[in-house]
This record gives structure tokens, C-alpha cells and sequence, in this order.
């Protein structure tokens, strides 16, 4: 049973914020726009990485919204409802206090930050009130141990960063030392953390963003081969573009955006050269046919180099008209809406998997839809993409209206036999209490045969609506 959402505006149309950016104007950051969620990650050292699935919405000792965090542990078997840890504020540990409307958990990375050989978990909770004020946002280091995640500290937030301080959060571990990276987005800046970071909270330093304004999503990846990471990142929508601009090291180049906009980026090695390759999610409707934007949503990729992207590097476009792609371009379909890079058929080469969850699929508006397209070393992307709905054969439930199945995409491999499962929610299935669809891993990518179901009352939360099981994803903006 799904539930309708009154979506259909854009927040181009909303009232313009008072805040400058070259290239165009800014529109204001939605309610609760929170784009990533965690890879699985082993908390506890077992050997078996560990499912997050966020709960935004998640009513806490009679507290609206205060938010949680639902931790499924792997193992040989997958993973099971019952074998579960679920963190709010109110766990022992973890900073802060479950407080109404917080949205602890809205989104979440995992790396091994302190390189002690267990995976930590990073948690935002962009509308916590703090002395910086309403709103300021907290972002927090659950971190893992032998008894899973049992601690807990904060990642400052700078005096000037005043609003929404975690509405998008990065974490890459590719080294010691300051090739371990957190980026923080708030709407007023962007704050890179760079090791070596402790579980007692400290940090190597940090490296401030403030010539990009309200950050909509960030990432970081190696785009020129050199061991040191760069910051990614895309702006909330301009009003005369079909998405925000796309930047990459905004604080130590020129600021001038790349060619192409979006909203969401992720990154990893495509077509298997050794460099990270950009990957930028632009779901909204073109403003100007031809200019930007492609109707029913896009993706483009900018490829690293031994130089890193050009600022004139023109990227290469993907939508459901692509040769190979399934479906077809229709309006609204939102297609880029969700984004992940992650090898799934384990082929040495980063897959990209595609949210759109505003897809029709047999008459049902906005049931939504994912698809995955293989990276490829030669030749042009798409061809072996293949696509999952709820009505796919195997799949638990079924296509319903506002589902928005595809609200978020996560990968990694849960039990351990070296096939990574796909990890997908639609938001506003079962009256907004969300759910998330695990896709086992297959000779040649994620399967439907096989996969399972999570929904909220499964995994412990038992209010009627609005839990959100999954995140919101960019919902709240597209």
C-alpha cells in the first residue's frame, strides 16, 4: 500500500534564497535533502560486512522524527531482521538527545576512518538544533570495535556553517594519514576532514569550502591517480539549469563548474585506467530542450585522467534512450534520481547504479524503477544494463503508485562469497514507512531470484507512518 506525495512543483519554482554563486542563482535546499546512504561496512569484525539502513523518520520515546539507524549484521546466511542493533540518540554512547524532528540518520558513510581493521560508521543529523542554531546540524563517528558500535564522537561543525550542517556525507579510506577523508556538505559550505583520525574524536585537519554555496551532494575519488583524494561535489538546483553545477576541488581550483549539472554525485573507476571517475546523477526536466538536462533524467560521466577532469571535459551522457539501456526516456521518470558506483559483477570495473523513482511501471505513477549499467573498458556504456521494478519475477511485493522504488542504491557483499548484494528503498511504500529490497549477487551482477524484502515493523519500527525506512534520497528536492 502506497501513499500519494504532493512532489509535483520542483524547488526551482520555490522563492530564490538571498546567496550568490557564479554561474546563477541558487534555490533553496529542501526539507531533509540527504542523498547517500552507507555501504555495508563490518562494525564488529567478524569477517562479514554489516547492512545500514537509515530511518529518518523513525518516532524515538515518543519523539516525532528524531531519527535511528537499523544495523542488519552479515553473515554466511545474508542477513536476518532479528539479528539486528538499532542507534538513536538516546543509545548509550551516542552523542546528543533524541529530540522531535531531528532526522538522526538522514545520511550515513562507512570507512575504516582510524584504520584499526573495523569499519566506522558516520551519521548526520542535519536538523538537530545546536548553540550554532535551529537547524545547525550534527554529523557523528559511531565507531566500530570488537562489540560492533559502542562509541561514538562528533566531527565539529565551523561557526559559519549555521544550517543543515550533514545534508550530504562522503568517507573513502584509500591510505594512512590524510588519504582518509570525511567530507561534510551543509548549506552553507563544505568541510573535508583529513586524518589520522582516533575513536577519541581527534583528526589530522581540515579544509574548508566555502566558494561553492549549498552543496546538494558530495563525494570523493582519486581522478588523477596521484594517492591524494579530491572532493566532488554538486550544487542545490541553479534557476537556469536543469540541476546544480558540478565542481571538482572547488577550494583549491578556479571555481568554474563543469560542463553539465545534476544533483548527486558518486565516483569510482569505470572503465578500469586506475583513475576515480566522476559520476553525476541530473534527474530534473531540462529547462532549455537541448541545453541541458535530457528528458525523463540523465547521468553523465566525466572520466579521470592523469591530469584529473578538465573543466572542459565534456561528459559522456547516459539516459533510457541509450542504446542498450532498458525502458525509454518519458517525462518525469526521474531517472538519475539515485546514484551508486560499485563493481557488481566483479569484472575489476565500477558499475553504475541508477534510482528512478519516479518511473510508471503497468500504469502505476511513480513506482520507480533501478537500473544497472556495467562499466566497460572500451567501447560505449550500456550495452549489459538490465533493470529491477517490484514487479520484476522474484521480487517481493509489487509496483504501487509513490512507491519510489529507487529512493536510494547501496552495494557490498554481505555474506561473504565475493558476489555483492544491491541494496535499494522506495520511501513512501507502505504508507511512508519505507522499505529496502536486497538483490543478491549473481554470476554476472545483482539477481532477483533470491531477494529480500526489509520492511520498517520487520526490523523493529512499528509506527503507522513516516518512518522512512531507507533515507528520503533526493525526494524531497526532485
Amino acid at each position: 500500500m502506497s501513499n500519494s506525495k504532493a512532489y509535483g512543483g520542483r524547488w526551482r519554482a520555490a522563492a530564490v534564497v538571498a546567496a550568490a554563486l557564479v554561474g546563477g542563482t541558487l534555490l533553496p535546499a529542501a526539507p531533509a535533502l540527504a542523498v547517500h546512504g552507507a555501504v555495508p561496512g563490518d562494525f564488529n569484525g567478524d569477517g562479514y560486512r554489516d547492512a545500514v539502513l537509515s530511518a529518518p523518520g523513525a518516532n524515538v520515546a515518543g519523539e516525532e522524527a528524531a531519527g535511528a539507524v537499523v544495523v542488519l549484521y552479515g553473515s554466511s546466511s545474508g542477513l536476518s531482521a532479528t539479528h539486528r542493533k538499532t542507534i538513536t540518540q538516546n543509545t548509550a554512547g551516542v552523542p546528543g538527545t533524541a529530540e522531535a524532528y531531528d532526522r538522526f540518520g538522514s545520511v550515513t558513510a562507512t570507512a575504516d576512518l582510524n584504520r584499526d581493521g573495523y569499519a566506522d560508521l558516520v551519521v548526520s543529523t542535519p536538523y538537530e538544533d545546536t548553540a550554532r542554531g535551529t537547524d545547525a546540524g550534527l554529523v557523528t563517528v559511531l565507531w566500530g570495535g570488537k562489540n560492533g558500535l559502542t562509541t561514538a564522537t562528533d566531527l565539529p561543525a565551523p561557526s559559519d556553517i549555521r544550517v543543515r550542517y550533514g545534508i550530504d556525507l562522503a568517507a573513502l579510506s584509500i591510505g594512512a594519514g590524510s588519504r582518509t577523508q570525511v567530507a561534510v556538505a551543509g548549506s552553507e559550505g563544505t568541510l573535508v576532514f583529513k586524518g589520522p583520525f582516533s575513536r577519541t574524536g581527534t583528526y589530522g585537519s581540515t579544509a574548508p569550502d566555502q566558494n561553492t554555496a549549498s552543496p546538494a551532494s558530495v563525494a570523493l575519488g582519486d581522478f588523477d591517480g596521484n594517492a591524494v583524494l579530491d572532493l566532488a561535489l554538486t550544487t542545490v538546483g541553479l534557476s537556469d539549469l536543469s540541476g546544480g553545477e558540478v565542481y571538482v576541488d572547488p577550494a583549491t581550483t578556479v571555481m568554474q563548474p563543469k560542463q553539465g549539472n545534476g544533483l548527486i554525485d558518486a565516483a569510482g573507476d569505470i572503465n578500469g585506467d586506475g583513475y576515480a571517475d566522476l559520476v553525476v546523477g541530473d534527474p530534473w526536466e531540462p529547462e532549455v530542450a537541448g541545453v541541458d538536462g535530457a528528458l525523463g533524467g540523465r547521468v553523465l560521466v566525466y572520466y579521470g585522467t592523469a591530469n584529473g577532469i578538465a573543466a572542459g571535459a565534456k561528459p559522456i551522457q547516459l539516459t533510457q534512450d541509450t542504446a542498450g539501456v532498458p525502458g525509454a526516456s518519458e517525462k518525469e521518470d526521474e531517472f538519475g534520481g539515485a546514484l551508486a558506483v560499485a563493481d557488481l559483477n566483479r569484472d575489476g570495473l565500477a558499475d553504475i547504479v541508477v534510482g528512478a523513482p519516479s518511473e510508471g511501471v503497468a500504469g502505476k505513477s511513480r513506482a520507480g524503477a533501478v537500473t544497472v549499467i556495467p562499466g566497460r573498458r572500451t567501447g560505449a556504456l550500456g550495452t549489459g544494463s538490465y533493470s529491477f521494478t517490484q514487479d520484476t519475477a522474484g521480487v517481493p511485493g509489487a509496483s504501487e503508485t509513490d512507491d519510489f522504488f529507487g529512493t536510494t542504491v547501496s552495494v557490498g557483499d554481505v555474506d561473504k562469497d565475493g558476489k555483492p548484494e544491491l541494496f535499494v528503498s522506495a520511501a513512501y511504500e507502505n504508507n511512508d514507512t519505507g522499505a529496502v529490497w536486497v538483490f543478491p549477487g549473481g554470476a554476472s551482477g545483482a539477481v532477483a531470484k533470491g531477494s529480500r524484502l526489509f520492511t520498517a515493523p520487520s526490523v523493529g519500527l512499528t509506527q503507522q507512518s513516516g518512518t522512512t525506512l531507507g533515507g528520503n534520497g533526493l525526494l524531497w528536492l526532485i
